[in-house]
């Protein structure tokens, strides 16, 4: 059975409920090895807004000045990091233990980055190095989480799009990919909620304006992970965690972002 990476951000990091919920479904996956990705957009946003800075993004990333890395780690590494691993530590409601360990990407050299895009300042273009660590923790018995935090070969820290740490890490374990998001999958330009997507599709969707703002970036790394992995990606939404056991049985939740 391959490991499961599942990236999770928005509004389930603001629901200590809905995490629970989630965490829950987890503790039920008895066999099944799991390595949370996160990110924590709203955090640093406030985090920033507190200490006086304007956050931009563009095409759905952050723009990451140097004088705001220490701001934009210390909120994803420390605060968020540490809260998901504690309520995952402390987990109620379920007849198994969750023995959660935080970590970010370039711990155990698991994943080194590249600067992405001058334009974005100090953001990460992550690739898989060393799955050493991941493979030890996973196989203890362990539940990794990830903070969405790496460094350059200098050893300096960068923000990773939380999507594309995910994408990084579910090849370096050659494993499934389930991007969870705060809506049930990616809309189409009738509206409608799409049962599969190609890149055709989303390239003439994105060049629409019907994928936006945080779902490009998504749909974008998914459909790297899909064409490098040969296989298709589940972007869902973490409002129906139980739907977790259905996808490793092989069935179809939120929308399947397709292989070339």
């Amino acid at each position: 059975m391959k490991p499961l990476v599942i990236k999770i951000g928005g509004a389930i990091l603001e629901k200590a409920s809905a995490l629970q919920a989630l965490l829950i479904e987890l503790a039920k996956l008895e066999s099944q090895q799991v390595v949370l990705v996160h990110g924590g957009g709203s955090s640093v946003d406030a985090q920033l807004k507190q200490a006086g800075f304007v956050t931009e993004k563009k095409d759905g990333k952050r723009i990451t000045p140097a004088e705001q890395m220490p701001i934009i780690a210390g909120t994803l590494a420390g605060f968020v990091n540490k809260t998901i691993v504690a309520q995952a530590n402390t987990l109620t409601g379920s007849s198994k233990t969750l023995n959660a360990v935080g970590l970010s990407l370039g711990d155990g050299n698991m994943i080194t980055c590249s600067l992405a895009d001058k334009a974005l300042g100090y953001v990460g273009n992550p690739a898989p190095k060393d799955s050493t660590l991941l493979k030890t923790l996973l196989a203890s018995g362990l539940l990794p989480v990830v903070s969405s935090i790496g460094q350059l070969e200098s050893g300096e820290l960068v923000n990773v799009n939380a999507d594309d740490a995910a994408v990084a890490i579910c090849q370096l374990l050659e494993a499934e990919l389930l991007l969870l998001t705060d809506v049930p999958g990616v809309k189409g330009a009738d509206d409608e909620w799409l049962i599969e997507l190609g890149s055709e599709q989303a390239k003439t969707l994105i060049a629409q304006g019907v994928i936006a703002g945080g779902m490009t970036a998504k749909v974008n790394a998914a459909l790297l992970a899909a064409n490098q992995l040969q296989r298709s990606i589940a972007v869902a939404s973490w409002q129906s965690p139980e739907k977790i056991v259905n996808l490793l049985n092989g069935e179809n939740i939120g929308t399947r972002i397709l292989a070339d």
